[in-house]
């Protein structure tokens, strides 16, 4: 089945992203035919500063490639580099109701965060749905919290097809269920707009202080502690074997244990669970070719895949 999901190059890659989503593009590439973007064109509701755009856009395409994702099994592109998809963007713009972006979750949780009511974040939904109708992708790798995205999508594949015909297949969301929302050092859900991640590939030492700056309660050692409301113990579980989980359970809730042990064997899982991807990682900094060469094969790629569609909303209008 046609697959496709994108993340937006507005900071470094964290554990969030990773189990929320780039583990099973991983395990999806070797079923499916996937679609994986850098989310460029996104990340400028965000994002303005050009240097910082382009050197996180391929970054994050090195990222890609070091967690394991394949160019030869996947499509691995800059959404830049299709200049089709902002062209698409304005024929589903033209058919979209106010209303239906009024009421989009995410807008209203951006402008709360304080960032800028400008129309680019107004009317991300229509360019998300052009990325994913262009491909006529058929699934869409998404979280519990996000499936709202999906919904929009087809909403406005279903009034543009209404007025000119079917042109566009409608996807369907496929909700990432294996790991509950990751919570990030603060609690809340780790994001890159709240400042709480704890990056893939940041210094050992960067990561040292952000694990042991992880947000507890005041619990003394001795006393017991409930594992299911500590959001240093799920994230702790994402990383230890069962054995290891079943064990600092039962030490959490009879009683002795600290949370800076877990905090200290958190670190140590983490850089022991991407060493693999750590050591590539570096490589890759010193092989900004290789990377490049990947974007170049997906963006043709890509653009292969865009075209006959977008041919097809163009005819289907009147251009």
């Amino acid at each position: 089945m046609r697959v496709l999901s994108g993340i937006q190059p507005s900071g470094e890659l964290h554990l969030g992203n990773y189990f929320g989503a780039i583990r099973q593009y991983v395990r999806m590439q070797e079923e499916h035919d996937c679609f994986f973007f850098v989310a460029n064109y996104h990340a400028l509701t965000s994002l303005r500063d050009a240097p910082r755009l382009r050197t996180l856009s391929l970054s994050c395409a090195a990222d890609y490639l070091a967690l394991g994702l394949d160019p030869h099994r996947a499509t691995i592109f800059l959404q830049s580099d299709l200049p089709e998809v902002t062209e698409l963007t304005w024929l589903l713009d033209t058919v979209t109701p106010m209303g239906l972006l009024q009421r989009c979750h995410a807008y209203k949780e951006k402008i709360e965060q304080g960032l800028p009511s400008d129309h680019g974040l107004f009317a991300y939904p229509v360019l998300m749905a052009a990325d994913i109708l262009i491909h006529q992708s058929q699934l869409v790798p998404v979280g519990q919290d996000q499936k709202q995205h999906v919904e929009v999508c087809r909403d406005i594949a279903e009034r543009f097809n209404g007025i000119y015909g079917e042109v566009f297949r409608l996807p369907e969301p496929y909700v990432l269920s294996e790991v509950a929302i990751v919570p990030g050092t603060d609690g809340r859900k780790m994001s890159k707009s709240y400042g709480n991640t704890l990056g893939l590939f940041e210094p050992e030492k960067a990561l040292k202080a952000k694990i042991m700056s992880i947000q507890t309660d005041s619990t003394p050692v001795e006393a017991p502690k409930d594992p299911d409301k500590c959001k240093l113990f799920a994230l702790f579980s994402l990383l230890a074997s069962a054995e290891e989980k079943a064990e600092i359970e039962r030490r959490y809730r009879a009683g002795g244990i600290g949370y800076g042990e877990v905090k200290k064997r958190l670190l140590a899982l983490m850089l022991e669970y991407f060493r693999e991807a750590r050591e590539r990682r570096k490589e890759l900094e010193g092989d900004e070719a290789t990377v490049r060469k990947a974007l170049a094969l997906g963006a043709e790629k890509a653009r292969a895949s865009a075209r006959p569609t977008l041919q097809a909303a163009r005819a289907s209008v009147g251009l």
